[in-house]
């Protein structure tokens, strides 16, 4: 995938410009540029992530497309403890859920983060089956039942693209 397919996985949400957002287990940071690039210069956007020199990578390459990185914070961390965060009002997981096995808590963690109307977007291969690299996916089928356990709207499917490793990808927008 490319930056204009990480873009179409996000855009079909019509998310409004601005606000404060994370996106959670960051890396180097695909997401969060194509998050940059759909809610606009203003927004303020926490990359986490456990491995700083990743979160290094997308300082560099946000500074190279969009300039200055005044709004882009980088959190050396873990999103399943406990982080200092502003209450958000979004909230990006791209590929990042599938190594929980709990699933339903992580969710339920994720969700103390947003203000109360938030929203969640994931990003995941949409199957139910795993391997060694991706142990705990799940498919937009079994996050609709996840979320609203842990206390999300119902989710709306908002995008696919096909994958290479497994199958495709799917996003989904939910609500605290």
């Amino acid at each position: 995938m490319d930056h204009t397919d990480h873009v179409n996985l996000i855009k079909p949400a019509g998310l409004e410009q601005g606000g404060s957002w994370a996106d959670l287990g960051a890396g180097s940071g695909a997401f969060t540029l194509a998050l940059r690039e759909v809610l606009g210069a203003f927004a303020d956007i926490h990359a986490v992530d456990k491995d700083s020199s990743s979160l290094q990578q997308l300082e560099r390459e946000h500074r190279i497309r969009f300039g200055e990185t005044g709004n882009l914070h980088l959190i050396t961390g873990d999103f399943s403890r406990t982080l200092q965060l502003p209450l958000l009002d979004g909230i990006i997981a791209a590929n990042s859920f599938h190594y929980f096995k709990d699933r339903r808590k992580i969710l339920q963690h994720v969700q103390s983060y947003l203000k109360p109307g938030g929203t969640l977007i994931v990003i995941e291969y949409n199957t139910d089956s795993g391997n060694p690299w991706v142990p705990y996916p799940f498919s937009f089928q079994t996050f609709r039942t996840l979320a609203v356990e842990a206390g999300f709207a119902e989710p709306r499917l908002i995008a696919t693209h096909p994958s290479n490793f497994l199958r495709e990808f799917y996003s989904a927008i939910t609500h605290r």
